[in-house]
């Protein structure tokens, strides 16, 4: 018997993380036990590179405004286990949690017995846990964040209204395959046959795959640049003012609650495929409520700023596509300001592409450092190795303990200086942690 928040996340953490075979039997079989928790709820799945959570928050957001009850599903969680699972941007509670994981534990338990390779892993116990509650609450619309690819995401177990793919880029190759085509069929995955699809910017191969996909599915394929449009206003804020058309909307002008210059095409498929779900549902389309809705979002770790002067930035960007992203951002909105980065990276990332992408800037100042990281087997990496064989303008600094780096860069820092915390969005989750204990 499960009777305490700790005991419920130390069954779930306690559970393997992946199995040898990708399947969605074991997946399928888990929810046939509990009831089929998943079947009578209207979903927008997201997958895709980077962009998942950013997406999701904003439709979140604008659905909200629209007067929709929303659930939503994301990961990693920053500060607690139940950022995870929200019903109208409030977490699950405690409560709820010690009870629904007790009630999908007797099942682990059974199916741990009856199968070959033994029962749910934690993801799949987590995705359960989670149609337990959205089942109970029957929100209008549920967003659901796929944990890895998509193809055999314990997520895709559903037939949505809206499938997104916001980006396809480098990250999770050992599951998901070594060429960016192998990563695209995984994430085309989620693709359901007579169902509208949102794309944002992808490389070709990626692409081709996707419109394959689509096109064997009869999936309507809504692509960025082709059947949507968004624009940045020539200015240099760090929360972007945008200009955006598509499907129903024309020349509609907002700015966005979450700042750097990737959340732009972010913003415009969210917009696209929060449109799509509106109107296939026949709710109505409020341009005021959208913007609103956009103007509002937040979402924690995404260059979410956590002091003002001066400017202190978590951004979780955890692997190449994402740093690239923060690179542009940090290229087109702080180029006249000296930029202080503390940086620490998983093992199993591109970690010495992602340091030279960062040393590649001229107003950047690097100290590398590492974390504890989620696990054993998934440690920080040795960037002070990876450092030595990198050029950059200012020496990169090496710190063995995170917390006093982040002191001492703190204390360099002038009121128009920038501080970014970044390299993982585990590491990010544990700088956090200083900020509230302060």
């Amino acid at each position: 018997m499960i009777s305490t928040y700790e005991e419920a996340l130390a069954f779930i953490h306690g559970r393997t993380k992946f199995k040898k075979i990708p399947t969605l039997k074991r997946m399928r079989r888990f929810l046939k036990e509990l009831g089929d928790p998943q079947e009578g709820l209207k979903y927008v799945h997201v997958t895709g590179t980077n962009g998942k959570g950013s997406v999701v928050a904003m439709m979140r957001s604008m659905l909200l405004e629209s007067g929709l009850t929303v659930g939503s599903f994301t990961s990693p969680f920053i500060t607690r286990f139940n950022e995870r699972i929200e019903l109208n941007s409030e977490q699950i509670s405690d409560v709820d949690l010690v009870r629904l994981t007790n009630q999908v534990a007797g099942v682990v338990a059974k199916l741990d017995q009856a199968l070959p390779e033994g029962g749910p892993t934690e993801f799949e116990i987590d995705t359960a846990i989670m149609f337990l509650y959205m089942a109970e609450k029957q929100p209008d619309v549920v967003l659901l964040e796929v944990g890895i690819g998509g193809l055999y995401d314990s997520t895709n177990v559903i037939v949505p209204e809206v499938s997104v793919i916001t980006t396809v880029g480098w990250d999770h190759m050992k599951y998901l395959g070594n060429t960016l085509a192998e990563i695209a069929t995984q994430k085309a995955g989620i693709i359901k046959a007579g169902r509208p699809v949102v794309v944002g910017q992808l490389p070709a191969s990626a692409a081709t795959v996707i419109k394959q996909t689509a096109v064997a599915k009869d999936a309507r394929l809504y692509t960025l640049d082709r059947d949507f449009t968004v624009k940045k206003a020539a200015n240099h804020r760090f929360f972007a003012q945008i200009t955006y058309s598509g499907v129903e909307l024309h020349q509609l002008r907002g700015q966005l609650g979450l700042g750097g210059d990737y959340q732009v095409e972010n913003a415009a498929v969210a917009l696209t495929a929060v449109q799509l779900f509106l109107t296939s549902n026949h709710y109505p389309l409020d341009r005021h409520a959208l913007l609103t809705g956009l103007a509002d979002t937040r979402w924690p770790g995404r260059l979410e700023p956590v002091n003002a002067e001066p400017l202190v930035l978590l951004d979780g960007a955890h692997n190449l596509p994402g740093i690239q992203a923060l690179v542009k951002t940090i290229r087109d909105d702080f180029a006249d300001r000296d930029v202080y980065l503390l940086v620490a990276i998983l093992a199993d990332k591109q970690y010495e592409l992602m340091l030279g992408e960062l040393a590649s800037l001229g107003n950047v100042h690097i100290t590398v450092t590492h974390f504890a990281g989620p696990g054993p087997k998934r440690p920080s990496a040795d960037l002070a190795a990876a450092a030595q064989q990198i050029k950059a303008r200012y020496p990169i600094q090496v710190a063995e303990q995170w917390q006093l780096a982040f002191q001492q860069v703190a204390q360099e820092l002038s009121s128009d200086d920038v501080m970014i915390v970044t390299g993982s969005l585990y590491f990010i989750s544990e700088v956090r942690h200083l900020f509230d204990a302060n």
